[in-house]
C-alpha cells in the first residue's frame, strides 16, 4: 500500500466519527420531531374542543421535547436550523399561540418556548388558519361575543407579518405564510358580516316593535 493511501485512510478514520455522530444525532433529532409534530396537532384539537387543560399539558410535554432536542443538537447547528427542526419548531410554537389567543391569555416569546424566530412567526402566521376555524365554531355555535376581537387579532397578526418582508433564506418562506393569511381573513371577515347581519335580522323579527 503507497504511502498516500495510508493517509487517506488515516483522514477517513479520524473524519468518520464526526458523520457517524453527526447522522446518529439527524436521526434522533428526526424521532423527536415526530413527536412534538403530533403533540402540537393533539394540542390545537384539544384548544378547539375547549379542553384547555389538556391542550396545557401535551403542550408542556411537547416543550420538554422541544428544550431535549436543542440541547441534544447544541453541537450541531447545521441540524438545529434544518428544515425539519423548524418545522417541528414551527408546529409547536402554532399550538402555543393558538392556545394563548383562544384563551384570552398573553403571547408566550420565542425565547420561552426555546423556538428560533423564523419559527415563531411562520407559527404565528398558521395560527390565523386556527382563528378561523375557532370563529366559525363559535358562530355555528350562535357565540358572538369574541369573534371581532379574534377577528381583529387576526389583522394585526397580518400587519406584523408584513413587516417581516425579508428574504426567503432568513424567514423560511414567511411571505407565502403572509401572503395566504389575507385570504383567510377576508373570507372570515365576509362569513362574520353575514352571521351579524342575520342574527340583527332574526332579533327584528322576534322583536318587530323594537
Amino acid at each position: 500500500m503507497s504511502k498516500r493511501i495510508e493517509d487517506l485512510e488515516l483522514i477517513a478514520a479520524e473524519l468518520r466519527p464526526y458523520f457517524e455522530a453527526k447522522d446518529e444525532a439527524r436521526e434522533k433529532a428526526l424521532r423527536t420531531c415526530r413527536q412534538i409534530i403530533r403533540h402540537s396537532a393533539n394540542a390545537i384539537r384539544a384548544t378547539h374542543r375547549r379542553e384547555q387543560d389538556k391542550a396545557r399539558q401535551i403542550l408542556s410535554s411537547a416543550q420538554k421535547l422541544v428544550q431535549e432536542m436543542n440541547h441534544n443538537l447544541d453541537r450541531h447547528g447545521s441540524l438545529l436550523h434544518s428544515g425539519f427542526v423548524h418545522d417541528a419548531q414551527k408546529e409547536f410554537a402554532e399550538g402555543c399561540i393558538t392556545l394563548a389567543l383562544t384563551a384570552g391569555e398573553e403571547l408566550p416569546m420565542p425565547e420561552a418556548l426555546g423556538v428560533d424566530y423564523a419559527a415563531y412567526l411562520n407559527g404565528l402566521g398558521e395560527s390565523v388558519g386556527e382563528l378561523r376555524r375557532y370563529i366559525l365554531d363559535n358562530l355555528r355555535q350562535g357565540d358572538f361575543s369574541r369573534c371581532e376581537e379574534l377577528l381583529a387579532t387576526m389583522d394585526g397578526i397580518y400587519g406584523i407579518l408584513m413587516t417581516m418582508d425579508f428574504a426567503d433564506l432568513i424567514t423560511h418562506g414567511l411571505r407565502r405564510t403572509t401572503d395566504a393569511i389575507r385570504g383567510i381573513i377576508e373570507r372570515t371577515r365576509g362569513d362574520l358580516t353575514i352571521a351579524l347581519r342575520q342574527k340583527a335580522l332574526e332579533t327584528k323579527l322576534d322583536n318587530p316593535r323594537s
